[in-house]
């Protein structure tokens, strides 16, 4: 009786903790792509990233013009995207810790909270600089042979699927398929797949707890406790229209269009004007009435329009590019474990909180530059071609 009471102790102790010693397999590639948000946000915190940050991206033209000079609210905008990422990442992790044999990892969300709201490291999981930085390069390594192995796992499928079809396949292919599966299982034990959840969510605690005491140390627990509500873009903006995204796509076409005026034919100018929203149209024909029917050939006001146009290209096309990155970056099409984002590019310094009405007044001159300079050039080439053909 005293070994069946022993064994019963034992399957319950299993069913409550199925993962025990286990490791993460599968999860790998979630894990993997979980330490290089990690990294990125780390380096979002980095002296360089403030710095730029307070001296480039808050002054920004684009960003006085379109969403805000009162420096105090930018900032609060980059503190709580930044504060919101953090928390995005710290609830991946907790997902994780409930897997865990440690006591102490398990009660990762307690502790978490604890942290953010007295400060109090009860488990001395914040790390210094230079140990975050020793912890950066061993997760980037893990990150980038656990990006390997998704690699030559897909690989490896193609492969099987591919002599699944065949009726017959010579020995050579076994062969290959043998190299593969043996590189397959050499990269398993290296990467995160060999990994149990206890070592990983270890090296995931650390790193999270020392980037919030270093977003503590730039910003102070104040702005950390910014509303995520704070995010959420005013009604009179891009965002909460949803034509952000769209908007950045229409600025990149209208500044190639401006760089080379001479390429456009009638079907491009026909197509641009298809894709314009309805409140840009409007005010296109508003602003163009009257003056079609005039000839552009006044080299001095195409000069004019260019220097115009080079200016509103200036602040309102880093917006639409940052846009255009901010979206890929956090796109799961889009997401490469292996790469970290090559830039910190922050909502603010994109169209997302731009205001709809300024936006699409900007829009609107370019528009009407660029119709006065296409029509300039075509008027230019045509008197070329019948200068030329008087002297033939």
């Amino acid at each position: 009786m005293a070994l069946e009471t022993w064994l019963i102790k034992v399957k319950r102790t299993i069913s409550k903790h199925p993962n025990h010693k286990s490791n993460v397999g599968i999860l790998s590639f979630e894990i993997a792509s979980l330490m290089t948000k990690l990294l990125h946000l780390w380096n979002s915190l980095s002296d360089k990233a403030i710095i730029r940050l307070h001296n480039e991206s808050i002054p920004f033209e684009g960003v006085t013009k379109l969403v805000s000079n009162n420096e105090l609210f930018l900032l609060k905008l980059a503190c709580a995207e930044l504060v919101e990422n953090i928390k995005l990442v710290a609830k991946s992790i907790s997902r994780l810790s409930s897997r865990c044999q440690d006591a102490k990892l398990r009660c990762f969300d307690q502790c978490f909270d604890s942290f953010t709201d007295s400060g109090h490291d009860f488990h001395l999981w914040a790390l210094s600089s230079n140990d975050m930085e020793a912890k950066n390069k061993k997760m980037a390594t893990l990150i980038a042979i656990t990006a390997t192995l998704y690699k030559e796992m897909e690989e490896l499928s193609t492969m099987e699927n591919n002599l699944r079809k065949c009726n017959c396949f010579s020995m050579k292919d076994q062969q290959r398929l043998y190299c593969q599966s043996q590189e397959v299982k050499h990269l398993k034990q290296k990467s995160l797949w060999n990994t149990t959840f206890d070592n990983v969510v270890s090296i995931l605690v650390r790193a999270v707890f020392s980037i919030l005491a270093r977003f503590k140390l730039v910003f102070g627990l104040g702005f950390f406790k910014s509303n995520s509500n704070f995010l959420k873009p005013p009604l009179d903006t891009l965002g909460a229209s949803a034509l952000a995204l769209h908007y950045a796509n229409l600025i990149i076409t209208l500044e190639k269009m401006i760089r080379s005026p001479h390429l456009i034919g009638l079907a491009t100018r026909d197509e641009l004007y298809s894709i314009l929203p309805s409140t840009i149209r409007s005010s296109l024909r508003g602003r163009l009435k009257g003056i079609l029917g005039f000839i552009a050939d006044d080299p001095l006001l195409a000069v004019e329009w260019r220097s115009a146009m080079g200016k509103i290209l200036s602040w309102l096309s880093p917006l639409a590019h940052n846009m255009i990155k901010w979206q890929n970056e956090r796109s799961f099409e889009h997401w490469d474990f292996n790469l970290l984002p090559k830039t910190n590019v922050l909502l603010l310094e994109t169209l997302f909180f731009a205001n709809k009405e300024k936006a699409e007044a900007a829009i609107t001159e370019l528009l009407v530059g660029l119709n006065y300079i296409w029509r300039f050039e075509r008027e230019m080439t045509a008197r070329t071609l019948f200068e030329c053909s008087k002297i033939v």
